[in-house]
């Protein structure tokens, strides 16, 4: 960006550093689908141990021959680490290997770029790479020491380094403002939903694990969908009708991954914004994966960097018709509630199951008073209407009406109270308290004294 690099190109040689290349498979795996969605085609992959890692190159100097030689017989002009390296790391093996190396932050950060679509993707994407690269800026021009002194050519006295570095900062100042007006307009938006007394319900989960696919599934949408990583960058919203609940509003977010780079983190934090002030959680899982429960705890702790884990959250299992013995249906914990629904974004099959448990879930709350109204009250009436609270209304020959609601109870009371409305009589009666019948306590002898 800001300082000299060989170019990058498509072919690419794939470097592990692990400790156990068995256990690190998985790792290795999805490794080679960041490197495929990216666009590169990998050559090679070598695997080095953690035992010889070194300072200067990360791997050993007898790992950087055989680099170089696997770059070499295949022609590739890129090489790719399945690590963090450092700054001075990257820069060795560049130099050392004559072509362009990146880390697996950068490769990410690649495939970011590469699909942010909207606007305030495209701030996010930046802001991320611009942080990134403004640790790689060392000793990045050789040419431009300082400016030089004499008549005419006086200056400020800066290295081009340093020029470098205030051009990145005066940029990442330009993006976070702007920044900031995209997450008033999301406030906006989070604050019209909550006066219309619309709940939002988030997509979560790893990435690939079928989101999108879903989103599509429930919403009748279009969204993109592929069979890659980092499909889906920029957040959607859509509208959907509940059954015995009414409308609430979906969204398809970023997919989650090992490692995630902490600048992606705090620049798509506006996206996830969405996640954090939703009233439900579904947790996409690729059920068809042999690690699924690792791939949960990898998105949880996520959830928790970003201040979602108290969110509620119902596990949606997907992908069942790669399973072939597993059915549609919904799992409920010991007191009958849904925790976890089986179903295909593919095949259809458990969406309506799915659309049952995100309504019970919303509905814990929620209370079905059967109200008359005046002709007077016709602005309560319209809320009602409004929030998609009316079931059933019928209108006697005098215009009262008669509505028959379903909504949170929070919702009742406070229109009510709005209205100067006294709610006891429209709300259901309380369950009675048991009753206990103690026995009398045993009668004790009198003893004399």
């Amino acid at each position: 960006m800001f300082f000299e690099r060989p170019d990058s190109g498509e072919t690419a040689i794939l470097v592990h550093v692990g400790a156990d290349a068995q256990k690190d498979e998985a790792d290795i795996r999805e490794f080679e689908e960041l490197a495929i969605s990216a666009g590169a085609s990998p050559a090679a992959l070598i695997i080095a141990s953690t035992r010889s890692t070194t300072p200067r190159f990360l791997v050993g100097a007898g790992k950087v021959e055989e680099i170089a030689a696997a770059k070499t017989l295949h022609n590739a002009d890129l090489v790719l680490f399945n690590n963090t390296l450092t700054p001075s790391q990257e820069r060795n093996l560049e130099k050392e290997l004559q072509c362009r190396v990146l880390d697996r932050t950068g490769l990410i950060l690649d495939i970011f770029a590469q699909r942010a679509r909207s606007h305030e993707g495209k701030l996010q994407v930046e802001l991320a790479q611009l942080k990134h690269a403004s640790t790689r800026l060392v000793r990045g021009w050789t040419h431009l020491d300082r400016q030089k002194g004499g008549i005419g050519l006086r200056g400020a006295g800066e290295t081009q380094l340093e020029i470098d570095q205030r051009l990145i900062g005066v940029r990442i100042t330009q993006i976070r403002k702007n920044l900031v007006k995209v997450r008033k307009q999301r406030d906006q938006g989070r604050r019209a939903r909550k006066r219309a007394e619309i709940p939002t319900i988030s997509l979560v989960g790893y990435t690939n694990a079928g989101k999108s696919s879903l989103f599509n599934r429930v919403c009748g949408d279009t969204t993109y969908v592929a069979n890659q990583l980092f499909a889906t960058l920029d957040s959607t919203l859509r509208k959907l009708s509940l059954p015995n609940f009414g409308p609430a509003i979906l969204a398809d977010t970023v997919g989650f991954i090992r490692q995630l780079p902490h600048q992606l983190v705090d620049a798509f934090r506006a996206t996830l914004e969405e996640t954090v002030e939703a009233r439900l959680l579904l947790h996409v899982v690729d059920c068809n994966s042999d690690e699924r429960e690792l791939l949960i705890d990898e998105v949880d702790k996520v959830l928790h960097e970003i201040g979602a884990s108290d969110v509620p959250t119902l596990l949606v299992f997907n992908k069942i018709d790669l399973l072939g013995d597993q059915h549609a249906g919904i799992d409920r914990d010991d007191e009958g509630k849904p925790w976890r629904v089986w179903v295909s974004a593919h095949s259809g099959a458990g969406i309506p199951e799915l659309l049952t448990a995100i309504a019970e879930l919303l509905s814990e709350d929620t209370i079905s008073p059967t109200l008359p109204l005046s002709p007077s009250q016709g602005r309560l009436r319209a809320r009602f209407y409004q929030m998609g609270a009316v079931l059933h209304e019928s209108t006697d020959d005098a215009g009262n009406s008669t509505l028959d609601l379903r909504l949170p109870r929070g919702d009742f009371l406070r229109l009510l109270a709005e209205a100067g409305i006294d709610p006891a009589p429209w709300l259901p009666l309380p369950p009675p308290e048991p009753e206990f019948n103690f026995p009398d306590p045993p009668q004790t002898p009198d003893t004399p004294v």
